[in-house]
């Protein structure tokens, strides 16, 4: 197997570094203030917590974690606002063609599963080779491809960029809300931690990254019979029910989860709600969004949203504003969505090409974005942020 978009991460990787290192080693100059008032008290431990984020990440977000938000948001907004993406161009080459290892046809076993996405129609004009246009990926299920992917550029001004999107069959995979280390809070075991191993592995299809940290989230976090965090009406909810299938959509159940709801994980407010964008990803106020970096800035993020039809659709990619991301959402098909985390460091989808029995892992894992910073090896190893598993049905409903 090829993996075309190798090439263009080699040559984006040591200047993403560069950057990650100057923007941490600013906020930490900052952190040690915070850092000293605390006598370094955790710190140590948060530095060698488990997980592939490097040690200036993880002290950011101990800095954060320890009475420095307001320090780190504020370096982080003039970093951001100092450190726009480029106007104009066009993305590396092979940037916007997935890896596609699933290219023959398929004939469906049963006749519940969805059909194909249509293709996106492009934001920019004229589309370039590829973009908007669905790949199959991951293993095949009962005979048919479960997950469709796509790349296209995210408006019609920074044209050098690639935001991704996936598309997922929920009549042949199911979700999972994997905990990590850290998030949600609390401690103890949960059905479903981080690292992936065993039977979820061997039927494995894709993973990608949840919301905030629920001291950000401005909502809940139930799994599994278990209340973390208690749900908050009106917050953007990713459900999962008993049968694996996930929604999006906005609380109203408070602390009484229905019998049939298994996962609720909550991030801030709606960003497309019964096929409308909500008119505050337009506000200026970046507390709607997040604390990390203003709602004008243009970075990394993430979103999930539900098709009219009952798909899951996943976004994510660089320079995305926070309409810009619920425009995508709403183009991929989304009538409910919501934000997920954001930066470089948290923002990731991976899919696995191989054989359904066959354990998945880093060797046959891929970035849905070519420039996604973390590798696909993230979520077999230990995490402290929670994520999402997908993984194949036994039977398909």
């Amino acid at each position: 197997m090829t993996q075309l978009l190798r090439t263009p991460t080699a040559k984006k990787q040591p200047k993403r570094h560069s950057i990650a290192y100057r923007r941490v080693r600013a906020i930490g100059v900052a952190g040690v203030v915070v850092a000293g008032s605390y006598g370094g008290i955790g710190m140590l431990s948060a530095l060698g917590a488990p997980g592939s984020a490097s040690l200036g990440v993880k002290f950011v977000e101990w800095v954060r974690g320890n009475g420095g938000a307001s320090i780190v948001q504020t370096a982080e907004n003039v970093w951001y606002t100092t450190h726009q993406p480029a106007v104009g161009g066009e993305p590396p080459k092979g940037s916007l063609r997935p890896v596609a290892s699933v290219r023959q046809s398929h004939v469906a076993a049963t006749s519940k599963i969805l059909p194909p996405p249509k293709a996106i129609i492009p934001l920019v004009s004229p589309p370039l080779p590829h973009e908007g246009q669905w790949t199959p990926e991951g293993p095949l299920i009962d005979g048919s491809p479960a997950l469709y992917v796509t790349l296209m550029r995210p408006d019609r001004v920074h044209t050098s960029l690639v935001a991704g999107v996936a598309w997922m069959d929920p009549h042949l995979v199911s979700f999972l809300q994997y905990a990590g280390a850290q998030e949600p809070p609390g401690g103890g075991a949960w059905p479903y931690m981080a690292p992936i191993q065993g039977s979820q592995a061997s039927n494995l299809v894709a993973a990608f990254n949840s919301g905030f940290r629920m001291s950000d989230a401005q909502g809940g976090y139930y799994a599994y019979g278990r209340m973390a965090v208690p749900l908050r009406n009106g917050a953007a909810s990713f459900v999962v029910n008993a049968q694996g299938t996930a929604t999006v959509e906005q609380w109203t159940h408070g602390q009484n989860v229905p019998s049939s709801i298994k996962v609720v994980r909550q991030n801030l407010v709606p960003l497309v709600q019964s096929g409308h964008i909500n008119p505050v990803v337009y506000s200026s106020n970046y507390q709607v969004w997040g604390a990390t970096v203003g709602n004008q800035v243009l970075v990394w993020r993430s979103g999930v949203g539900v098709t009219s039809n009952g798909a899951i659709v996943y976004v994510s990619g660089p320079g995305l504003s926070v309409p810009s991301l619920a425009r995508l959402l709403q183009r991929a098909g989304a009538v409910n969505a919501m934000e997920l985390d954001i930066n470089s460091a948290w923002t990731n989808f991976f899919y696995f090409n191989h054989t359904l029995g066959a354990p998945a892992s880093p060797t046959n894992g891929y970035r849905l974005v070519y420039n996604m910073e973390r590798p696909p090896q993230r979520y077999f190893e230990g995490t402290a942020r929670d994520f999402v598993a997908v993984v194949a049905r036994k039977t398909p409903l």
